[in-house]
């Protein structure tokens, strides 16, 4: 499989061979379950103390005959706390169960089911990973994830630029990127929205879109914030998770993929 690489300013250069692992069977199944076997849930739920933060000393007791209890009173066996007494007389009410007014949960989320991490074999992880590269040559799977690509034609997948990214500044970068990518420049650029409707209060205001996806030789160091970029070995499914993104290799990361095909 061959492809076209392009200089840091945006001109075609030559055609060049691309490893194979681009033009693998995409296995969508086995992708869908290495996300969510690398997906790590944030644990969440109840305070150990909630609902036991009582402002009223002493809770009523169940024991028959005895000071300071509800029995032969006619009232429920809810855990009350005391909130004042005058000899023995008391005032109380209903504390700790999820019945009451500031009661702990009926049935909270269970932290432990959270912490547990999926499995998944070695096999398919590498079947995975090579789904998901081989996707970002695919046009079909560019085209179902990108609505605005649908009517664009001929794309030449995958893109690769030459390796002096290092040097060029971020301002340059973006043009060449632009000139790279050509009708594909629209779904490029990050953004950032306001979201629609109730989610703004609910800690979701903004909508964010990923962009393209800049891969790099282990080697590169390239920083920047206008894009996302990614060394080959630091590749994981999330970052071309739904597949079919629209990403850039540099041509020491195609050296790389094809070096890390052999070593498997």
């Amino acid at each position: 499989m061959k492809t076209e690489l392009f200089s840091v300013e945006g001109k075609k250069v030559k055609e060049i061979e691309v490893p194979s692992v681009f033009s693998v069977k995409i296995r969508e199944d086995i992708v869908k379950k290495a996300f969510e076997a690398e997906k790590r849930i944030q644990p969440y739920g109840p305070s150990p103390t909630a609902g036991r933060r009582h402002s009223a000393s002493g809770r009523i007791r169940h024991i028959r005959h005895k000071w300071r209890t509800a029995y032969g009173r006619g009232i429920s066996r809810v855990p009350r706390k005391t909130m004042w007494r005058r000899g023995t007389q008391f005032y109380w009410i209903g504390a700790e169960v999820s019945g009451t007014r500031g009661g702990r949960q009926a049935h909270p989320p269970v932290v432990e089911k959270m912490m547990q991490e999926k499995r998944l074999n070695k096999k398919e992880a590498i079947m995975a990973l090579n789904s998901a590269i081989a996707s970002t040559s695919n046009e079909n799977m560019i085209k179902k994830r990108y609505e605005r690509l649908s009517e664009v034609k001929n794309l030449k997948l995958p893109i690769v630029i030459e390796s002096n990214l290092e040097k060029i500044k971020t301002k340059n970068f973006l043009v060449s990127v632009e000139k790279i990518l050509g009708n594909l420049s629209v779904v490029a650029g990050k953004t950032k929205s306001v979201r629609a409707g109730k989610g703004k209060l609910r800690n979701r205001k903004y909508q964010k879109s990923k962009g393209v996806l800049l891969v790099t030789g282990n080697d590169e160091n390239i920083k920047t914030k206008a894009v996302d970029s990614r060394k080959v070995n630091e590749l994981m499914i999330g970052d071309l998770y739904p597949l079919g993104r629209l990403a850039i290799y540099t041509e020491k990361a195609i050296k790389d993929i094809e070096k890390m095909g052999e070593e498997k």
